[in-house]
């Protein structure tokens, strides 16, 4: 007969803290449960809590040069978001009435010492973790609409009350809304609501869709925000620096080159040479490898670029060029390589990947005049009019003899 252990009672999403513990527990038990796993509301956090900066502080400080702050109103019939970037100016708080706006300014805790000290119960976190502390101020209905971010926060009330809405749905749609500057999501489903109180604090990881809004008079918010840049930044700045490092002479060499069977393709041996020239490549795959490769050597110390057609080409149009026996020009300035892949083969035209057939590929590769004859599938009239649309193939009519 099995025994089977009582199941682990779920974690709470809402506790309550103290001027003991803000975070209604202990830092290393929250790091361990919810720190980047799940979103947490702390009723109390911070008991009696007094905004360390006066609103009309804080426009003052939006109006400044190097204050970074935006200004966002909301026409609620017509649900249209309006953003103006800092530094404002006063003229610019004297039309927004007394409803449905919020002003946002970055990095407060740089200009205001008392601000600053907001950070000292995050301490348990390591400082170049820490970016800013964002403080926003709106009036009723006042917000930024539903939206997700990319890096932790920790959503403090600081004056009147806001209604906070969230969805730990984890299939829940993150796509954005394209008629709003800001990026707020099209559709916002939420599993929870709360009104909080000033002293009361939300925690959300990264990816949780939420939506603020403030509740019955003025409000104001501190947002104490995390440093997380994404891989793009990383590769992007590790590569900037390594190449900074690296002696000229350290190129792409090979040395064990044997003649090439077909032309312009970049083949595997190409792939293990990259990975012997750049050891971080090792973690990417081939395909991955390729499309990079592919797109950078064909742009690699290219002077100019061939210019586009004149006027789009119709399917009709390549008909009519293939049945006249047109013969078709590589432009100069065209640079063609190409690969295959698992889906069939890419071709590579100064920096660009167009999808090909092998047999096409190659023969755009070799040969800087041509005529095609013979049928051609969906995909190689669609490469045809793609390169002639981008100038990379010229037709000629056939010469007569």
């Amino acid at each position: 007969m099995a025994i089977s252990s009582p199941s682990r009672k779920p974690l709470p999403i809402e506790v309550r803290g103290s001027a003991r513990q803000p975070l209604g527990m202990s830092t290393a038990q929250f790091l361990r449960d919810y720190w980047q796993k799940r979103p947490l509301l702390v009723r109390n956090a911070f008991p009696d809590f007094v905004p360390p900066i006066a609103p009309e502080d804080l426009a003052g400080l939006a109006c400044e040069d190097g204050a970074l702050s935006r200004l966002i109103r909301h026409d609620e019939k017509r649900d249209r978001w309006q953003v103006k970037t800092g530094p404002l100016a006063e003229a610019d708080f004297a039309t927004t009435g007394d409803a449905n706006w919020t002003l946002l300014v970055q990095d407060v805790d740089k200009w205001d010492a008392d601000v600053a000290a907001l950070l000292e119960p995050f301490a348990f976190l390591p400082s170049w973790r820490v970016d800013d502390i964002m403080v926003s101020y709106a009036e009723p209905g006042g917000g930024v609409g539903a939206h997700v971010d990319q890096y932790d926060v920790f959503l403090l009330q600081g004056l009147g009350q806001r209604h906070w809405a969230i969805s730990t749905d984890p299939d829940a749609p993150k796509d954005f809304r394209l008629d709003v500057e800001l990026k707020q999501l099209a559709h916002f489903e939420p599993t929870h609501e709360w009104l909080l109180e000033p002293g009361d604090m939300l925690y959300l990881p990264p990816g949780v869709p939420h939506d603020g809004v403030a509740f019955g008079g003025a409000c104001m918010t501190f947002s104490v925000g995390m440093r997380a840049p994404s891989q793009a930044e990383l590769i992007g700045d590790l590569a900037d620096y390594l190449a900074e490092r690296l002696p000229e002479e350290a190129r792409y060499t090979d040395p064990d080159l044997a003649p090439a069977r077909n032309a312009g393709e970049i083949d595997r041996s190409a792939l293990e040479r990259l990975r012997t020239a750049l050891p971080f490549a090792t973690a990417y795959n081939d395909a991955t490898l390729l499309d990079w490769f592919g797109q950078f050597i064909t742009r690699y110390r290219l002077a100019q670029n061939p210019a586009p057609a004149d006027r789009p080409t119709t399917p009709v149009a390549l008909d009519k060029l293939l049945a006249g026996g047109s013969v078709f020009l590589r432009h100069p300035w065209s640079r063609m390589a190409w690969a295959r892949t698992r889906a069939g083969c890419t071709l590579f035209a100064n920096g660009h990947a167009y999808p090909a057939s092998a047999g096409l590929a190659q023969l755009l590769c070799a040969e800087h005049e041509f005529v095609l004859d013979g049928p051609l599938d969906a995909t190689e009239r669609s490469l045809l009019i793609a390169l002639l649309d981008d100038g990379h193939l010229v037709p000629r009519k056939p010469r007569r003899r």
